[in-house]
C-alpha cells in the first residue's frame, strides 16, 4: 500500500464516521464532514496533506499524488 491508496481509505473511512456521528450523535458533526471535504480540497491544490506525511513516518511509500 502507498500513501496515495491510504490516503483515499483514510478519508473514506473519515466521512463514513462522520456521517454516522451526524446521524446518531448530533447534527453539528456535519461540521466534521465539511472540515474533511475543505482538506481534501485543498490537498488537490497543493499537495499539502497532514495525514501523508503521518503516513511517510509509517513507512509507506509515496504514491503519483504524494511523493
Amino acid at each position: 500500500m502507498n500513501i496515495d491508496n491510504a490516503m483515499f481509505a483514510f478519508a473514506g473511512i473519515m466521512i463514513l464516521l462522520s456521517v454516522a456521528l451526524t446521524a446518531f450523535v448530533s447534527p453539528y458533526f456535519m461540521w466534521f464532514t465539511a472540515f474533511i471535504g475543505a482538506n481534501l480540497l485543498q490537498s488537490s491544490f497543493t499537495g499539502f496533506c497532514p495525514a501523508a506525511r503521518i503516513f511517510r513516518l509509517f513507512g509507506l511509500k509515496g504514491g503519483c499524488a504524494f511523493k
